[in-house]
């Protein structure tokens, strides 16, 4: 965690009060978050997450779980607007299956060009979603501050929610919050390789026994 730089957190004129319990020291203008809580919170969020992978999978009666991504801007009310997002993302997957196929191409002119409009604008949701099927059953979010949105979302749907926090972060608003680097790219893909292998062991278990 230390190489990853994980602890190294913001300057100490810009932190959020909040954070005090998740700070351990400050060096040379900034802030170290304790690597003892961020540990134990990662170590209760990767439970959290391999856990909900076993009961979808019980839920649903299937020996897997989809794994979704957003890794470009995302559109607002895309969760609590489920149906319309649902609606379009059918219509997305239609139009990509009829362009595959080369349905769209034997079409007469005028009608090909207005269904490929159609899907040029379709594609503008982030490709980590335009297969999903449903509402997600936890959400693992990067970034707080850059989508509180998505956080607000997820709050409102009682979706459960687990934030990488740095300094200047609030980590009431989380149901798991893992105090960390969110800048570091390696602090980022440390802990994102921790949840892949929790969720990999749920899934894994399940399997072995169902």
């Amino acid at each position: 965690m230390m190489e990853a730089g994980i602890p190294f957190s913001h300057g100490t004129r810009k932190w959020n009060p909040r954070m005090s319990p998740y700070i351990s020291a400050k060096h040379k203008g900034i802030h170290i978050t304790n690597l003892t809580r961020t540990a134990r919170f990662l170590s209760e969020a990767c439970y959290k997450a391999a856990d909900l992978v076993v009961r979808a999978a019980i839920r649903t009666r299937c020996h897997y779980m989809s794994l979704y991504y957003i890794n470009k801007k995302r559109l607002s009310g895309m969760l609590t607007n489920w149906s319309t997002t649902e609606t379009r993302l059918h219509k997305f997957r239609d139009l990509r299956a009829e362009q595959k196929t080369g349905r769209l191409n034997r079409l007469p002119k005028r009608d090909a060009a207005i269904l490929k409009r159609q899907l040029s604008r379709l594609q503008t949701y982030p490709g980590g979603i335009q297969y999903m099927t449903g509402v997600p059953d936890i959400v693992i979010i990067v970034d707080q501050q850059e989508e509180y949105t998505a956080l607000r979302e997820c709050i409102a749907l009682g979706i459960p929610t687990i934030c990488l926090i740095d300094t200047n972060r609030d980590p009431d608003l989380a149901d798991i919050s893992i105090p960390a680097n969110d800048n570091a790219i390696a602090s980022i893909q440390l802990i994102l390789n921790k949840f892949v292998f929790a969720i990999c062991e749920g899934r894994s278990s399940y399997i072995r026994n169902p």
